[in-house]
């Protein structure tokens, strides 16, 4: 199975939707490790397009 060539910025998208979910007051929604998650996506997302991938 190959990635897709755009795969940094699907996890550029899903780390932005993610952020904006959780940092947004009038949700309220959160759940435990979110921030490792997020840093997590970041990183993902950093190295992928720095690979251009």
């Amino acid at each position: 199975m190959k990635a897709p060539r755009d795969l940094g910025m699907i996890l550029l998208a899903a780390w932005l939707i993610l952020f904006g979910l959780l940092s947004a007051p009038f949700l309220r929604i959160s759940f435990a490790h979110s921030g490792d998650l997020l840093a997590l996506l970041a990183i993902a997302a950093g190295v992928l397009l720095f690979m251009k991938r």
